[in-house]
């Protein structure tokens, strides 16, 4: 398929719960468990499959339950993303410029961060099939999810970095810590589903997520607890993977140790533009370098089950983006489908929030934007 320059890396001086299972305890400094490692290996690529029929076939979601990540495309609308991907582009300097040596590290100067003044945006983040892959995956129907992050942001290719917190190589690692204030629940009760949607394109910019798929219950890549990570216990925050690593064969040689054959086994996400990597709070990945001089993009999102109030929103409240003149958010919340808005913690159709006076006084407050409350009457 041909791509449109929207989602084009740009090269430098170009235009622009159920089943608990076992929790296994294994012990990362065994010689026995570290062959184990190595034999684990194979491919190391993640290929990008399709999406058949709009939603992620069975054998997907089996492979995201048992190994923690699939890459898959065509479950977004590319003329979508080729939208948000041309809006980007004009909002974020061309790689190798002045201006682009001040994004070093995650953001976008809140311009793409839910809810955000960009309607592809918005609309990426509450896709209907993106909704239901994630329901799909945690066994939940759509009303159950909630967001609880939605933001995208450029990575750019430069020369290695000199400083412990650069993203450009990062060590592996696992996103629970800066999600949650706990440790996340047995491998077999998911309750997240994080994603990245990519609006570039590997064989053109590098830089493809690396991911080390599960390989069963006594997989000694996923000892419990997940601990064996700077910036978790103890151990200090370094997110340069040499750096980082360096720092552990001083301070935890066994940590080290182990993380070394964590590297053996990743496998580089093969990304298109438009493809998805969708991927849990507890699985081992990392960010790599891209080619200097490209740039690339993605969306990053989060969705947790509703019922799991442990899990953080990164962002500020969605209804703190009412307090704006353009009522954009009002728009959107009248916009939504039932299914949208209680991803956004709008009550449900059928929840205890609802009565006569309830629909009625919501009623008024978005009228004005077009809100179809029948839904909510009909269950009364």
């Amino acid at each position: 398929r041909r791509r449109q320059t929207g989602g084009r890396c740009i090269p430098r001086g170009a235009d622009p719960f159920g089943d608990t299972g076992e929790i296994v305890k294994s012990n990362c400094s065994a010689v026995g468990d570290m062959t184990d490692m190595k034999a684990n290996t194979s491919s190391n690529e993640l290929s990008s499959e399709a999406v058949s029929g709009e939603r992620l076939s069975q054998a997907q979601i089996d492979r995201w339950r048992e190994a923690g990540a699939i890459l898959v495309h065509d479950l977004i609308p590319e003329e979508l993303l080729q939208k948000l991907a041309g809006e980007a582009h004009e909002h974020f300097p061309a790689p190798g410029t002045e201006e682009a040596a001040k994004f070093q590290n995650f953001g976008s100067e809140q311009r793409f961060v839910f809810p955000a003044p960009s309607e592809a945006f918005n609309q990426v983040t509450l896709h209907p099939r993106l909704l239901q892959a994630v329901a799909d995956l945690l066994d939940v129907p759509v009303e159950g999810l909630r967001l609880s992050q939605s933001d995208l942001w450029p990575k750019y290719g430069r020369k290695p970095s000199t400083h412990d917190n650069s993203n450009a190589d990062q060590r592996m690692h696992c996103d629970y810590p800066n999600h949650m204030l706990v440790h996340p629940t047995p491998w077999h009760r998911p309750v997240a589903v994080e994603m990245i949607v990519y609006l570039s394109d590997s064989a053109e910019c590098a830089g493809g997520t690396a991911v080390v798929p599960r390989a069963g219950d006594d997989d000694p890549a996923y000892p419990w607890p997940i601990v064996q990570t700077p910036g978790v216990g103890g151990l200090r925050y370094v997110n340069d993977r040499a750096r980082a690593e360096a720092y552990l064969e001083q301070t935890d040689p066994q940590a080290a140790a182990f993380r070394e054959l964590l590297y053996a086994r990743e496998q580089l996400a093969q990304y298109r533009f438009g493809s998805v990597l969708l991927y849990r709070h507890d699985a081992w990945h990392r960010g790599t370098p891209l080619k200097e001089g490209t740039l690339r993009l993605a969306q990053n999102l989060t969705f947790r089950r509703a019922d799991c109030e442990w899990i953080a929103t990164l962002h500020p409240g969605w209804a703190w983006s009412m307090y704006r003149p353009d009522q954009f958010m009002e728009k959107l919340i009248a916009g939504s489908s039932p299914e949208q808005r209680a991803v956004l913690g709008f009550p449900a159709p059928g929840a205890d929030y609802w009565c006569p006076q309830t629909i009625d006084a919501v009623e008024a407050r978005y009228a004005a934007h077009g809100i179809d409350m029948a839904p909510y009457r009909a269950h009364l």
